[in-house]
């Protein structure tokens, strides 16, 4: 297939795409074709009317009024909006702080429910933030760490875990992991279980409620298009919420924060794992960018981004596989999330020469370019524009 055929097929995918009108709510500019999104989404206009409204009306007008005319009931409202991308129940999920900290109340939390026990099992292919952080509440709490590749997770659970905790989608390769194996396996030695939906929430369907997961986190800056620093959220199962506690006992998390107690008493529910202040302007852009979300649902997302990974693939083997550059994403669309990552030996000058022509990605060492498709933003045309510019960069 030559690369004007290509053009054609993808003029025609485009064409049919049920998601390309949901592209007009983005206001990424007219020279960048953005293969990014799975580190930092684009802003949403959306996003840039709410801001506005909320520094000159909110903050300007009405000042510390705002706090209880709206702020407060800001991280639940964001975390009730971000629930159903990720399968959990209403009220189970809440919108704080950022995904390190959050992990960090989630292993905590889980090492305090299964005394006794020695371990933490960890996939040491996790984005680093989440090694360093199981490595502290190992070291907090006088466990070992147990780091091992992905496919061997399951055989390191033992009757000695305490929690397991892994990314569900692959930072680097965007291997989707056997949520459901791994989950069971931990839940059949009485572990319990922490995932990271990174690079899963707002493009990989995830369910926390069928799975039977224990905790999760993840980010507001990636697919859920949220913006630079938007904040995190932090998913509890229902049944564990109220034997739950974590150790960053902050005044959000009281019972009643207004009464300004000396003593700690955790508040009913998922706002017991709150901290402090809210970071009201990021937490509205992030609430303001996951209305897009409403108007569409996660198959018809996911259908989107096996399409326009896939046409991806097939165009590399095409044009790219005998020229230098290798396919780290699995081949299979079951078990590849939103982003195709190539190796090639000239990656970061490349990744840094197709930047300063208008294509943006992203590059991992030691060789790794990662090209983000984003299928609420992303048209089966970028992808071509894409090969054409790896082809002849």
């Amino acid at each position: 297939m030559s690369l004007i055929d290509a053009e054609n097929m993808a003029r025609t995918l485009d064409a049919q795409d049920v998601l390309a009108p949901l592209r007009q709510r983005f206001d990424i500019p007219a020279d960048v074709t953005y293969f990014d999104g799975n580190s930092l989404g684009p802003l949403t206009l959306r996003s840039r009317e709410v801001l506005h409204h909320t520094i000159e009306h909110e903050w300007r007008e009405r000042l510390i009024r705002s706090w209880d005319e709206e702020w407060l009931a800001m991280p639940a409202r964001v975390g009730n909006m971000i629930a159903p991308l990720i399968g959990a129940a209403p009220d189970t999920v809440i919108s704080c702080d950022n995904t390190s900290i959050n992990l960090h109340k989630a292993l905590m939390a889980a090492v305090g429910l299964r005394p006794g026990r020695t371990e933490i099992v960890i996939d040491i292919n996790n984005f680093p933030t989440d090694i360093y952080i199981a490595q502290s509440v190992a070291d907090q709490m006088g466990l070992s760490l147990i780091a091992v590749p992905a496919q061997e997770i399951i055989g390191a659970i033992s009757e000695r875990t305490a929690v397991v905790t892994a990314t569900h989608v692959d930072y680097r390769s965007a291997q989707i992991l056997d949520a459901a194996g791994i989950t069971t396996a931990a839940h059949s030695h009485g572990a319990l279980m922490v995932w990271d939906l990174a690079h899963t929430a707002g493009a990989v369907p995830f369910d926390a409620t069928v799975l039977n997961i224990d905790f999760a986190v993840g980010c507001g800056y990636k697919y859920l298009n949220g913006g630079p620093g938007a904040p995190a959220y932090i998913y509890v199962a229902p049944r564990l919420l109220q034997e739950s506690g974590q150790t960053l006992q902050g005044w959000w998390a009281h019972e009643a924060p207004f009464d300004f107690d000396l003593s700690f008493r955790p508040a009913p529910g998922i706002a017991r794992f709150l901290t402090g202040t809210a970071t009201v302007l990021s937490m509205k852009s992030l609430e303001a960018a996951l209305d897009i979300f409403s108007e569409t649902n996660i198959e018809a997302i996911r259908a989107k981004s096996v399409g326009l990974t896939g046409f991806f693939i097939g165009l590399f083997d095409e044009y790219l596989a005998g020229k230098g550059f290798t396919l780290e994403s699995p081949r299979a669309s079951e078990s590849r999330g939103s982003h195709v990552a190539l190796g090639f030996a000239g990656g970061k000058a490349l990744v840094q020469h197709m930047s300063a022509r208008g294509v943006i990605a992203d590059f991992r060492p030691p060789d790794l370019m990662r090209f983000g498709m984003a299928p609420l933003y992303n048209s089966y045309g970028d992808i071509v524009k894409l090969v054409e510019h790896l082809v002849a960069p």
